[in-house]
């Protein structure tokens, strides 16, 4: 048995909105990104966008694919949005457009809010 520690990154990312912070985790055979923002995450597959709705998250979902994994923060800003929650969409988030716009959405709501 292999002892690997899985791999945890937490980085700043600057918009042109502002900062977001962008995280990555890596295990085994699996991974998942997030960008983090004070009002929402615009993150990977994994998120359960049923769930946080239900506790009015603002969470945005870009998927990849097993040839194209989304694996850091970075990998999320040209991936299309492909699912999210209500408070999401009041934010002005579509589907289809990529995770850097939904980013960009989530901070300007932060200045205003």
């Amino acid at each position: 048995m292999t002892d690997l520690l899985p791999r945890t990154i937490s980085q700043p990312l600057q918009f042109k909105n502002g900062c977001a912070i962008g995280i990555s985790n890596r295990w085994q055979q699996g991974q998942y990104c997030s960008i983090l923002t004070s009002v929402g995450i615009v993150g990977c597959g994994i998120y359960d966008v049923k769930t946080a709705g239900e506790f009015g998250q603002a969470i945005a979902i870009a998927k990849g694919t097993p040839a194209n994994p989304l694996v850091d923060p970075e990998d999320l800003y040209e991936a299309k949005i492909v699912d999210m929650t209500p408070r999401a969409r009041e934010l002005g988030i579509e589907i289809g457009m990529c995770g850097r716009d939904a980013v960009e959405l989530m901070l300007a709501a932060e200045r205003s809010e």
